[in-house]
């Protein structure tokens, strides 16, 4: 890859990088807020799912001599509060919530898999496993009882979720 490839590889996967750590953070949240021990156990697998994806993206961070973001605490800590709304808010909401962002994520992981250099084969794997995995946390919430957020939330996480990435490429 060229320096300016490389740059922006890395900035690529600071941003799935910070992805990871809000998902840490939602679904510590979640498991914690939720009174159903079966629900807190799936929230629980899948934050240590999520806890591969942050060590691949970290490693991947120092292979391209790229850093984590400097914003890294306060994207955790307003990931956590989100969580904690979302599994307040019942069970069903709180899965709806997973699947909204699940869906949301696999759709960016997609646009990372079109911006990343061609010739960075081994972040596009990791994309590529990643967003794998994140389908499955949708479909397994589907599964589980998850209810459709209302449209005004969902445009709401993506506009957020604009801000987030927008801000971790550069910070």
């Amino acid at each position: 890859m060229s320096e300016s490839q490389r740059v922006h590889a890395g900035r690529l996967m600071r941003v799935n990088h910070v992805g990871e750590v809000c998902a840490q953070a939602l679904y510590a949240a979640q498991a914690a807020s939720t009174d159903n021990e079966e629900l807190r156990a799936s929230f629980t697998d899948a934050a240590r799912e999520e806890s591969d994806h942050l060590a691949w993206t970290a490693e991947r961070l120092r292979e391209l001599d790229a850093r984590p973001s400097l914003l890294n605490p306060l994207w955790y800590a307003g990931s956590f509060a989100l969580g904690w709304i979302a599994g307040r808010s019942g069970d069903a909401n709180s899965l709806g919530f997973v699947v909204e962002t699940e869906r949301q994520v696999e759709e960016h992981l997609a646009g990372h898999l079109e911006r990343l250099p061609v010739e960075d084969a081994r972040s596009r794997a990791i994309v590529s496993a990643m967003q794998r995995d994140e389908r499955e946390h949708a479909e397994r919430a589907e599964r589980d009882g998850a209810r459709p957020l209302p449209a005004p939330v969902a445009r709401a996480m993506r506009g957020v979720a604009r801000v987030m990435t927008t801000t971790a490429y550069w910070i």
